[in-house]
């Protein structure tokens, strides 16, 4: 007979790991349609087009981008600290979702005009920074719906629903509101004028993101408080002191867990910089298309989910440290070949052998962190979590716009994407990998 008593539980902690990764799923419509392959492109291909001035659009994305990530990084240990002791990380997790879908559908307004352009940047960079936030009690979650033993997995579920989301949603973008030629474009027959037809996918975007995270919202329980919710608040100033504090204590207790967060700061910024500037790099520099590389982000959306799966298993295989390792060595092997060829195959060809690794390795981070994390503090450790990595933030977009000054050629900013990858790997070799709880 089958133990109902046991069964139930089971079958709640199913439900929550799919409502957990259909946020991620959702989320798709920010990282990979807003940031990286469909607005990010349109900022820079259409609306910056004609900025006046020697600096090109692309170029003030990444400047724009940096400033982002500094907020980001000041911002985000002491949200996540509130929402663990206060017990709201759920409460906080449905503020900042919604902040960031009412942000997106504002990058409607942005017509297809330089002067806009400003008002695109600051949009998308607030948007950045919100996102980033949201993250952190997302993140925190994982061991809320994840055991030691099958903690790599979810985490790989997760990130895998991302790269599936993904790939519908691009598909959805491409087919009916992008793909043909004209006045009109796709299935539905947007206009062009002003940019409309790209404007809309915001709208998209936006819609698409709330109703895929309502089901987190609906079925994940509130986390429990850890101090009297009716006691004074502690100011902003107050929760500073006490993340130094916490900091310190971290430095002399654990070293390992602090080695980490900065390795895994500078590895992940590299992440973050192959997918902010990949498509844009593709269009202005290996000559695809704008409505081609919709299709090469679905294509790279599918080989990504591929490698976030085989990551997060063989994360609890083997552990998650040779998996970060070897999947660093490979993109930096990739990064520096694509430097020296040219021409749209070449980039379908590597680009689509760099991105089955990212999936792997943020897979194997989160599980990383999560192995290391004591319970009841998740949201302050992966609030410091997305503080280191913000903290260097500025490292793939200054190397990305840097390297292009330095060598007058936009191509060279696929250096300066590929030096923050070995950096991050070089770092992360001395780290000793997280204990393994048994399957």
């Amino acid at each position: 007979m089958v133990d109902a008593a046991r069964t139930a539980p089971e079958a709640s902690m199913r439900t929550r790991i799919f409502a957990w990764g259909m946020w991620d799923w959702g989320s798709a419509a920010f990282n990979a349609v807003i940031l990286t392959f469909v607005f990010s492109v349109y900022l820079v291909d259409a609306v910056g087009a004609d900025l006046p001035g020697g600096t090109p659009a692309s170029t003030w994305l990444g400047w724009f981008l940096a400033g982002a990530a500094a907020i980001a990084a000041l911002s985000a240990p002491v949200a996540g600290r509130r929402s663990d002791e206060l017990g709201r990380r759920k409460r906080s997790l449905i503020l900042l979702t919604l902040a960031v879908v009412i942000l997106v559908a504002a990058l409607f307004f942005v017509r297809d005009d330089y002067r806009y352009l400003w008002l695109g940047l600051a949009l998308l960079a607030i948007g950045s920074v919100t996102f980033e936030l949201a993250q952190v009690p997302y993140f925190a979650m994982l061991q809320q719906v994840s055991t030691p033993a099958t903690v790599g997995r979810v985490s790989g579920f997760g990130f895998a629903m991302g790269y599936l989301g993904g790939i519908v949603l691009l598909l959805i973008c491409y087919l009916g509101f992008i793909a043909g030629d004209g006045d009109t474009r796709g299935l539905l027959n947007i206009p062009t004028d002003d940019g409309l037809n790209i404007r809309v996918i915001a709208l998209l975007c936006a819609v698409w993101f709330l109703l895929s995270a309502i089901p987190l919202f609906v079925t994940m329980p509130e986390n429990e408080p850890r101090v009297d919710r009716s006691a004074p608040k502690p100011s902003t100033a107050e929760l500073y002191r006490g993340l130094g504090r916490d900091i310190r204590t971290l430095w002399q207790r654990d070293r390992n867990t602090v080695w980490f967060l900065l390795a895994s700061a500078v590895f992940r910024d590299g992440l973050a910089g192959v997918f902010t500037f990949g498509a844009v790099l593709a269009v202005t520099v290996y000559g695809v298309g704008a409505g081609d590389v919709l299709i090469f982000g679905i294509a790279a959306n599918v080989i990504a989910a591929l490698g976030a799966m085989v990551g997060g298993r063989l994360d609890d295989l083997i552990g998650p440290k040779p998996v970060i390792v070897g999947s660093l060595a490979a993109m930096v092997a990739v990064g520096f070949t694509l430097f020296f060829v040219s021409g749209p195959t070449m980039f379908w060809t590597l680009g689509l052998a760099l991105c089955f690794f990212p999936g792997a390795v943020q897979s194997c981070a989160r599980s990383y962190l999560a192995r290391m994390t004591p319970e009841g503090v998740e949201g302050q450790m992966f609030g410091l979590y997305a503080t280191t990595g913000r903290a260097v933030t500025f490292l793939s977009p200054l190397a990305f716009s840097t390297f292009q000054v330095v060598f007058g050629s936009e191509k060279a900013g696929v250096l300066g994407l590929t030096a923050v990858l070995l950096i991050g790997l070089l770092v992360i070799l001395p780290v000793r990998a997280p204990a393994r709880a048994g399957r």
